[in-house]
């Protein structure tokens, strides 16, 4: 296969299929939540769609990091996008940082969304409280930067947990709204859900979303933890004392694992009751423990030996970026013409 085939020499394929994006942030290593939520789905979504999926380290820097574990998080996110399935040759997989045109949007759609918009995102007021010696204006700013991910490739479906729904709604009203005062020049995206895996919870706060920045390690499951450690911490998951494995409101714990179980066994909720009626908490955290270790086992096998491959992960993230900067450069040349901007040629 030629460089950049998968998109820019194969029009016929591309226009066939519609466009997806996402990405996920290399803040930490990836959890069950990460992978379930997002990056298993993206993996099903390869043969029907023509997909890019980025590392999104530019998002990342909202809240301070350790510039060393910052690139080695990057490259380790890149190795576990393939480990899980994600095939560098199907879809584009690359560095938001090695594509300077989604900062360059940026700023221009900054100029185009209203601070009444931005003031009422929900993920800046969380991030603000979790952060209140760092709230900068990149954090406040963050859902330009997305929307700009995302229309830079005139995207069609964003894949999304219900906690990014506003910020695609966002996304829709900056471009309608561009748009409207420059003429057609973006296309309007639409959020793509999935019936299950959509927000896999903390175990330890079952009503909080997953997070790798939780401090508490209990609170997660690494995908590259060992076998014994994915167990142990789906065991000790808080759940209620009423002991009966059933998928209700109030049983927030219960609800969370038998999400987990689902996505694993494709089994539906229904079903879980009846396979573990009259069986205790701990019969079904178990069977939830083992089918997540089982499931989690051959990506921890083939990110282990990804990881090692450094040269190989470089080369992917070059011929990713090759594709991506082709694909933004003509969104973001469209972009500036249509804003005013001189160019000479």
């Amino acid at each position: 296969m030629t460089e950049n085939a998968n998109i820019i020499n194969a029009p016929e394929k591309a226009e066939a299929k519609k466009r997806i994006f996402s990405g996920v942030q290399p803040s930490g290593i990836l959890t069950l939540g990460n992978y379930l939520g997002a990056i298993k789905n993206w993996v099903t979504l390869q043969d029907d769609y023509e997909c890019l999926y980025c590392v999104v380290d530019l998002h990342a820097i909202t809240v301070r990091q350790v510039p060393a574990d910052l690139r080695r998080h990057t490259q380790e996110a890149l190795a576990l996008y393939i480990a899980c399935g994600i095939d560098p040759e199907q879809s584009c997989v690359f560095v938001q940082s090695h594509v300077p045109a989604h900062a360059e949007l940026s700023w221009v759609l900054n100029c185009n969304t209203m601070f009444g918009e931005l003031s009422r995102m929900t993920q800046f007021k969380d991030k603000s409280q979790k952060h209140s010696d760092n709230v900068n204006a990149g954090l406040f700013t963050y859902p330009v930067l997305m929307a700009s991910d995302i229309l830079l490739y005139q995207t069609d479906l964003v894949p999304v947990g219900i906690d990014q729904k506003q910020h695609v709604e966002l996304t829709r009203d900056v471009a309608q709204r561009f748009n409207g005062v420059y003429g057609d020049t973006f296309k309007i995206p639409e959020p793509y859900f999935v019936k299950t895996g959509m927000k896999i919870n903390s175990l330890t706060d079952p009503t909080k979303k997953m997070s790798k920045s939780d401090p508490n390690p209990k609170s997660y499951v690494a995908i590259i933890e060992t076998r014994d450690e994915t167990i142990k911490k789906i065991k000790s998951a808080v759940t209620d004392s009423e002991a009966c494995v059933k998928y209700a409101e109030g049983k927030d714990g219960i609800n969370n694992l038998m999400s987990i179980y689902s996505s694993f066994t494709g089994k539906s909720f229904d079903e879980i009751e009846k396979e573990f009626e009259g069986k205790g908490y701990g019969d079904f955290k178990m069977a939830v423990g083992e089918v997540c270790a089982d499931g989690l086992g051959p990506i921890r096998e083939e990110y282990a030996r990804l990881v090692k491959d450094k040269a190989y992960l470089e080369d992917v993230m070059k011929k990713g970026s090759d594709t991506a900067s082709y694909l933004a450069r003509k969104t973001l040349s469209k972009v500036y013409r249509k804003v005013g901007f001189y160019s000479v040629k």
